[in-house]
């Protein structure tokens, strides 16, 4: 990034937005879009490290063990044992760090059916209208990776003083980890994520992440900015062209299973499972 951006975000602040009562990293846009400001800092992406039941110098062992593991029960033999460190072994990923080297401001909430209207002038969206109580303050879905394009070319015309975009993959995986290494703990998703509904839900209703983002997992999967690599994991240095991009973040009819910030996944998904939330920085010389 451009090291003079920090300067710039402040005027595009002072200019085009304020600050929100109380909290000196939030932000708000003239249609009542907030921001959350990003510090730098780094994470290691695309580590998978599988475990196998047993370390291979405990299979004397195995009945007393197996019950631990699987209570009750027939257990693995040795033979079941190899093939389930074969197996581990092969999937193994050490993954690769990502640094980002400077603060950025990503939206608090994921972009509501109320934003769209404003700037867009229609609602797209399958839940609204009798389906959903208050449908402004639910998340925009049912819109194309080249819908939000058009999206946030009109905001940026709307917001002269700021520029609007998706995030990167990183950027999103970063700002969703909040400074976690490691994978997010099941009843950590219960408490933050919008899960197992038949719509989609208002936004913020669940607890916000360590830095204050709410619903990066559930609700509705969110656009990034990245193609898709046909991997499980991102590669370290993003793809130029592809075919489709990137979602993260699993959506309301997802369970604990895929509703993680690690997630890689590619569109189109299923369409009125589909938003997004936008990142703003200033305007480049």
């Amino acid at each position: 990034m451009n090291k003079n951006w920090i300067p710039h975000i402040f005027f595009c602040l002072v200019a085009g937005s304020h600050f929100a009562t109380g909290q000196s990293n939030t932000f708000s846009n003239s249609i009542g879009m907030e921001f959350i400001r990003i510090e730098p800092g780094r994470m290691v992406v695309g580590k998978f490290q599988p475990p196998y039941p047993v370390p291979e110098d405990t299979m004397k062992d195995v009945k007393r063990l197996m019950m631990m593991y699987m209570g009750e029960g027939r257990p693995y033999n040795k033979e079941e044992f190899e093939l389930a460190k074969r197996m581990a072994t092969a999937d193994f990923s050490q993954g690769f760090e990502v640094i980002i080297d400077s603060p950025y401001f990503i939206g608090k909430f994921e972009v509501t059916q109320g934003q769209w209207k404003k700037v867009m002038g229609d609602n797209p969206s399958v839940f609204q209208g009798g389906k959903i109580v208050d449908e402004d303050s639910h998340p925009v879905e049912t819109v194309t990776w080249n819908d939000v394009q058009a999206f946030l070319t009109k905001l940026n015309r709307l917001e002269k003083d700021c520029k609007y975009r998706l995030p990167t993959e990183f950027e999103w995986e970063y700002a969703a980890r909040a400074g976690a290494e490691t994978d997010i703990p099941w009843p950590e998703i219960q408490r933050t994520a919008q899960l197992g509904a038949v719509t989609t839900q208002k936004i913020g209703q669940k607890q916000p992440n360590s830095w204050g983002i709410y619903d990066m997992l559930g609700n509705v999967w969110e656009w990034v900015q990245d193609y898709y690599n046909e991997k499980t994991f991102a590669d370290p240095i993003p793809l130029k062209a592809g075919t489709e991009h990137v979602l993260k973040g699993a959506s309301f009819v997802g369970d604990v299973k895929n509703a993680t910030y690690f997630t890689h996944a590619a569109g189109p998904g299923n369409g009125w499972d589909v938003g997004f939330r936008v990142v703003m920085e200033s305007r480049r010389e």
